[in-house]
């Protein structure tokens, strides 16, 4: 059985590794790009670095309510904003696939 709380790690660091270019065997860094693309690329790498501690904090007071160490709305809360923030990331994600597959149909 999967644990839900490792999938949602799992599938931020994949978006993680993609805007920072180490996905799909990269090569590290890369030169920098023309202005305006590093501020956009640094305001993307900014909020999925905010997602991941959302998810790991609601993470560590789930294991602490488990254990009756949390108090119960806390647990409820950090969940209830980990799963708005998983729609958020999920919701960019279908946005930046549906402009890909735009790009796609565009004629040359």
């Amino acid at each position: 059985m999967s644990n839900p709380a490792i999938g949602f790690a799992n599938a931020i660091k994949a978006y993680s590794d993609v805007a920072s270019g180490d996905a799909f065997g990269g090569r590290g860094p890369k030169a920098a790009p023309a202005s305006g693309g590093d501020e956009f690329a640094s305001l993307v790498r900014s909020a999925i670095d905010e997602a991941i501690k959302i998810g790991e904090k609601s993470e560590q007071l789930s294991i602490q309510g488990v254990n009756d160490r949390a108090d119960l709305s806390q647990v409820v809360t950090a969940v209830a904003e980990a799963e708005v923030t998983l729609q958020t990331v999920v919701s960019v994600r279908d946005k930046v696939i549906d402009a890909y597959k735009e790009i796609l149909r565009m004629p040359i």
